[in-house]
């Protein structure tokens, strides 16, 4: 049973592949680059804007901040609203927060942007803390915005590394792509890899993750330690 949660936004909660498709293929267009699939560009769904386009389109850094600030021009304007919530999230958020749950978002989308969707989707009540990237990148690893989410509810000093002890049996980070795991696991938390996202099952258990979650309601079950033998990667 865990008593705090963290989640992902992209993949996790929502999906916002029209939306962040639409931004890549505004800011490939600066460079003449033109994307007839968009399903190309989902790898762009959940790791930070400045390593996809240095490393699926070979950018240089100067380069690649160049585009995410092209991508921007739309994103902020359009993109962020084209989105879809995945059905039974809602209902999976009250749930925790009925049982007490503490919820707080860990996402690299800029948390300015990350507060808006979940104003959007009118979810954004159940969190207890919203953190994501910082607009200059500087905090864009999943890593660090766990740790800055943990800072910023008080639960981890500010210049301490190691989460308590009683933090991290109590928490676990919930995300659809292997960033999420690996951050989770360099915090000491526990993690669950949901399937409903971008990332494959492969991706997830390569990535180290505690339980894996099929289903939204999936991921109420292992929260409250009901899951049935087989879900977790460790059974």
């Amino acid at each position: 049973m865990y008593d705090t949660v963290l989640f992902d936004l992209d993949g996790t909660l929502s999906d916002p592949s029209i939306g962040i498709t639409n931004s890549v293929m505004h800011a490939l267009k600066h460079w003449n680059i033109q994307v007839e699939d968009r399903s190309e560009l989902y790898k762009f769904i959940g790791p930070p804007l400045i390593e996809s386009f240095e490393r699926f389109y070979g950018f240089s850094k100067e380069e690649s901040w160049e585009a995410v600030e092209v991508y921007r021009e739309y994103f902020s304007v359009k993109g962020l609203f084209e989105n879809d919530m995945y059905e039974g999230i809602p209902e999976l958020l009250r749930e925790l927060k009925a049982r007490g749950k503490t919820i707080a978002l860990a996402t690299s989308k800029p948390e300015l942007y990350a507060r808006q969707i979940l104003e959007h989707f009118g979810i954004d009540g159940y969190f207890d803390f919203i953190g994501g990237a910082s607009m200059d990148e500087i905090r864009v690893a999943k890593a660090d915005v766990i740790r800055y989410a943990f800072e910023s509810m008080g639960m981890l000093a500010a210049g301490e590394t190691l989460l308590p002890d009683d933090v991290r049996a109590g928490t676990v980070m919930v995300g659809d792509r292997f960033h999420d795991i690996e951050g989770a696991k360099k915090n000491g938390l526990r993690s669950i890899g949901v399937l409903f996202g971008f990332g494959s099952r492969e991706e997830l258990e390569a990535a180290g993750a505690d339980h894996i979650a099929e289903t939204v309601e999936d991921i109420l079950e292992i929260i409250s330690g009901t899951t049935a033998e087989g879900t977790s990667c460790e059974a």
